[in-house]
Formats: C-alpha cells, sequence, structure tokens
C-alpha cells in the first residue's frame, strides 16, 4: 500500500510560483509512474506531469509544458510540481497519483491517490 501526502497549495496572485510537493510512504519500485492532475469544481481531472520514479521519464501535459516542472527526489520519497507563470484558471485542487502499471494520462489508471491541495490564483 503506498500513502501520498500533498502539501504546498495556497493562494498566490497572476504570474506567481508555488511549488507543491507529494510525500510517499510505502513501497515504491522504480517503475511507478508519479504524476499530478488536477480538477477544478465542475470539470474533470486533468493530468499536468508525470515521473517515473526512476527518473527516466518526464511527461507532460500540454496546458502546462513550459511553466510547470515535474521532479522527484528518492531520498525524500517525495515528487514535486513547480509551477511558475501561474494564471487564474490554473484554480483548481491538485491532487497526487501512482500508475503501478504504467505511465498513463488517463486518472482512472491510477491506483493511489492523495487528498489533494488547493491552489488559488488571483487576477
Amino acid at each position: 500500500q503506498l500513502q501520498l501526502v500533498e502539501s504546498g497549495g495556497g493562494l498566490v496572485q497572476a504570474g506567481g510560483s508555488l511549488r507543491l510537493s507529494c510525500a510517499a510512504s510505502g513501497r515504491i519500485s522504480s517503475t511507478y509512474f508519479m504524476a499530478w492532475f488536477r480538477q477544478a469544481p465542475g470539470k474533470e481531472r486533468v493530468f499536468l506531469a508525470g515521473i517515473t520514479w526512476s527518473g527516466n521519464l518526464r511527461t507532460y501535459g500540454d496546458s502546462v509544458k513550459g511553466r510547470f516542472t515535474v521532479s522527484r527526489d528518492s531520498a525524500k520519497n517525495t515528487v514535486y510540481l513547480q509551477m511558475n507563470s501561474l494564471k487564474p484558471e490554473d484554480t483548481a485542487l491538485y491532487y497526487c497519483a501512482v500508475d503501478t502499471a504504467g505511465s498513463s494520462t488517463m486518472a482512472n489508471r491510477y491506483n493511489y491517490w492523495g487528498q489533494g491541495t488547493q491552489v488559488t490564483v488571483s487576477s
């Protein structure tokens, strides 16, 4: 079993930056794909970025390419999402998730989820 705990969300002005953290506990395989999703009220959960625990593959969603960077620190069992040039449309609940079988961008392929951390970007 894996447990994921997100932190780092908050209120920021447009153009600002935030770094989200996802602390993982439990057994983590180097093949696991650690991803970030977000969900705005009334909308579907959207893939943002992901990285294999080994660090050899990173994938980004089109809406955040060039603005967001995913990374991991295996010594701390933590995955990060650095978010720059934030826009009001980035306002959402941000989730960390793990795909144990691949590197999907589809939320229904993910086995483990954190509780989410709220990001609000003011204009």
